[in-house]
């Protein structure tokens, strides 16, 4: 369920904003992005795991305002992080 050392570090490569970051909210978005793919998968196959469910409602939510913060702050970056993340249909 936990994302690799290296894949983590292949999205904080491809989502960074500069050299040193590691925390801006497109990197977070991403991760977080990653690991509720990772535990949707999960929980296909265990459909009553309601703690890691519970878990994966949190991850929605901090996913969920961290865009809401980019939308305030940046419209276009918005639209540019939900399309390269296929987060909208």
């Amino acid at each position: 369920m936990a994302i690799t050392k290296e894949r983590k570090t292949e999205l904080i490569g491809e989502y960074r904003r500069t050299d040193g970051d590691t925390g801006s909210p497109d990197v977070q978005i991403a991760v977080l992005t990653e690991r509720i793919n990772s535990l949707t998968q999960h929980l296909q196959s265990h459909r009553k795991d309601f703690s890691s469910r519970r878990g994966l409602l949190m991850l929605v939510s901090k996913r969920r305002r961290l865009l809401d913060y980019v939308r305030r702050l940046d419209p276009d970056r918005y639209v540019s992080l939900i399309g390269k993340l296929s987060l909208r249909k």
